[in-house]
């Protein structure tokens, strides 16, 4: 099934699954490489049937990717974006190893309307560049009060060092030229899957909420791996440091 097709197929949650990920990996390439590590750092540390906090879960292509690897893990999806929730709730209909939640991460009690109080694992990629330093440090301070001794948090994200402006102006200028291909190559961005998804019988009242919710996109932050690693050790987590890089991207690994 092509993009253009899904507003046809009103509940074809695997097709919305897998055009979100086309959409994603047009930013990121080497996404399914960071979710690979990330599970292998789980397996390494919490094994294989961890009860995992996903973070800010979207459509929940971790929780995905935890289940198939390990089908003996549990989820517990949270997230405030109605449209990308619905499609989660799609997709694991009836997985009884799978809940979501409906939260805001900048609500100070959001913890209280997870179903445990505490987890093997936090994980979490692609979101939290939409909070500033000072809700993101807030939230470290949550999550470590949710990861158990021994536990992990993992955040795969954009985290910009700007002690090195001509690498990142190169990595920026390559990555761009890949993207303009991909994009005459007829890949949907950002704002046409958004679209796509406001046309959609099932998606169109969701999708109209989550932008009442967040407007076009937050304007967050994306600091340093040095300033994520400092501020986990002072909230909490007892180690921190980056496990996988790729030009743009990193996966930040804390232990409890």
């Amino acid at each position: 099934m092509t993009d253009a097709d899904i507003t046809t197929a009103t509940a074809d949650w695997h097709a919305w699954q897998e055009s979100w990920d086309r959409q994603q990996e047009w930013y990121l390439p080497d996404r399914e490489e960071r979710f690979r590590i990330m599970l292998d750092m789980v397996e390494a540390l919490v094994g294989t049937a961890p009860r995992v906090l996903d973070l800010a879960c979207g459509t929940g292509s971790i929780t995905a990717r935890l289940l198939a690897r390990f089908p003996d893990a549990t989820s517990t999806g949270v997230d405030l974006d109605p449209a990308l929730l619905a499609i989660a709730e799609g997709t694991f209909a009836g997985d009884d190893r799978v809940r979501l939640v409906t939260a805001d991460l900048k609500d100070p009690d959001w913890p209280a309307k997870l179903p445990y109080d505490a987890y093997d694992a936090v994980l979490t990629a692609t979101a939290l560049h939409w909070l500033h330093r000072e809700p993101l440090a807030d939230l470290y301070g949550q999550v470590a009060g949710l990861v158990r001794a021994g536990g992990v948090f993992m955040n795969a994200d954009h985290m910009i060092d700007e002690t090195t402006p001509r690498i990142n102006a190169a990595e920026r200028a390559q990555r761009h030229t890949r993207m303009d291909q991909a994009k005459r190559d007829g890949i949907l961005d950002w704002a046409e899957w958004w679209q796509l998804a406001a046309k959609d019988p099932v998606l169109a009242e969701p999708t109209a909420r989550r932008y009442e919710i967040y407007g076009e996109h937050a304007d967050g932050d994306a600091p340093s791996v040095q300033w994520h690693a400092r501020v986990l050790r002072e909230k909490g987590f007892g180690e921190a440091r980056l496990v996988w890089c790729s030009p743009s991207d990193t996966l930040l690994l804390a232990v409890k």
